[in-house]
């Protein structure tokens, strides 16, 4: 009956547009309300989970996507890449889908991938006769690569609350990411099989010069994703020295070599990037105050029961998780999606024996999935602001590349292990 209620309530309080923490703020007076327990007593441990060194690179990871989205970083990358595929058709398409799952590596966010990407291939693929709903449905689609290809916030994130190794969750995601990108890319070239009209650039007359001029100019954006990653996997820094150094690396890249910012426009960035920090950072605390509520009531237990009341087949049971987590991945953005689900179906993906770091890569598939999925889908909606194409142009493809992209995604990681563990094991030794 109280889950039952709080998510009625959360659901209401959203759908009449109440922001995420207000809404979860809102489900903490009912709790109060209904239940004889004191929520008050929580406020302090979320504090407390909250004063850590690794949650830091959270607004870190936010700060540097900003830098890197209004500093014209991935402007570079795209051109390098236009060089190679820009007259092969459907191969500016799929630079975009590889351009995303780029920039998602070094920001770590859907939202920044999407506004970045989408405002520089955009222009680009209209220019090229592409099909307008198609290329920006297919844009949408490819930016929660962010979540997917490391370093992710949310992996960060999901290590934290579920107490697992940050490498490992992060090895964790890159096949599904890989496969991710073949499966939007091979999608999006069956969907323009019926599309004759396209009015592709010819191939460059004198690559290799070309070529050394624009490796040139995309040096300084290459090398970061190098030195963050190689700094990562090697050991050489933490997640949130990485973070700290990708948003210092930045800085001067945006204004001195890219010149998409100015000294002034920075500090207008970094005032709107503060706000972006202070809404996710007030989420995290709400979202975990509600968490600790669950697990002291023991809600993951009385979920675990009704999951097996219905069926103890391990497939049944894992289908059934998956289609939760879509639900709540629907309903709210995937930091709060992430916080709320992980208390709530580890214990029971674990009661079927499925690894923690495995169910990292499963839950970043979904609530990456989620977020594109209509009628909620707030990456569509600002997919469509961003590309300057109606929802309902993008609708169609949307649900093809769920159907034929995402959901083989999610199949393949959640029921063959080693997909997602297999790095881990093999980096890591686990």
């Amino acid at each position: 009956m109280i889950i039952a209620g709080s998510i009625f309530v959360l659901c209401a309080l959203l759908l009449i547009g109440l922001s995420v923490p207000l809404a979860f703020g809102g489900v903490l007076i009912f709790l109060a309300s209904v239940t004889t327990t004191d929520v008050t007593g929580f406020l302090p441990s979320g504090h407390w989970k909250m004063n850590s060194v690794v949650i830091l690179a959270i607004p870190l990871f936010i700060l540097a996507g900003a830098v890197m989205e209004k500093g014209r970083i991935a402007a570079p990358l795209v051109a390098l890449a236009q060089l190679f595929v820009g007259h092969i058709r459907g191969g500016l398409p799929a630079a975009a889908v590889v351009a995303s799952g780029v920039f998602g590596a070094i920001s770590g966010s859907a939202n920044a991938t999407l506004t970045c990407i989408g405002g520089i291939m955009m222009p680009h693929l209209r220019k090229s006769n592409y099909p307008e709903g198609l290329s920006a449905a297919l844009i949408v689609n490819a930016s929660p690569l962010g979540l997917l290809i490391p370093p992710s916030a949310s992996q960060i994130l999901y290590a934290w609350v579920a107490q697992q190794s940050v490498l490992a969750c992060f090895l964790a995601t890159v096949i599904p990411g890989l496969i991710l990108i073949v499966l939007l890319s091979l999608t999006n070239q069956v969907q323009l099989r019926k599309y004759r009209n396209l009015n592709l650039p010819p191939a460059p007359e004198r690559f290799l010069p070309e070529f050394k001029a624009r490796t040139r100019s995309a040096m300084p954006a290459l090398v970061m994703p190098l030195i963050i990653l190689g700094g990562i996997y090697g050991g050489v820094m933490t997640p949130t020295e990485a973070a700290g150094f990708a948003l210092i690396y930045a800085i001067p890249v945006a204004i001195y070599v890219y010149r998409g910012l100015t000294w002034r426009s920075f500090l207008t960035t970094m005032r709107e990037g503060g706000v972006t920090v202070g809404v996710v950072m007030a989420m995290i605390f709400m979202v975990l105050i509600v968490s600790r509520f669950l697990i002291f009531e023991d809600i993951p237990g009385i979920a675990q029961d009704l999951v097996y009341s219905v069926s103890e087949n391990p497939v049944v049971i894992l289908l059934m998780v998956n289609l939760v987590m879509i639900l709540i991945g629907m309903l709210m953005d995937d930091i709060s999606g992430l916080l709320l689900a992980t208390p709530l179906l580890l214990p029971i993906v674990q009661g079927v024996g499925m690894d923690p770091v495995h169910f990292s890569a499963v839950l970043g598939v979904n609530l990456g999935m989620a977020n594109v999925t209509p009628p909620t889908a707030p990456l569509l909606y600002l997919g469509a602001r961003v590309t300057n194409t109606p929802v309902s142009r993008m609708l169609l493809p949307t649900f093809i590349f769920i159907l034929f992209a995402w959901l083989p995604t999610l199949l393949l990681t959640t029921f063959i292990p080693e997909i997602a563990l297999w790095l881990p094991e093999v980096l890591l030794g686990r």
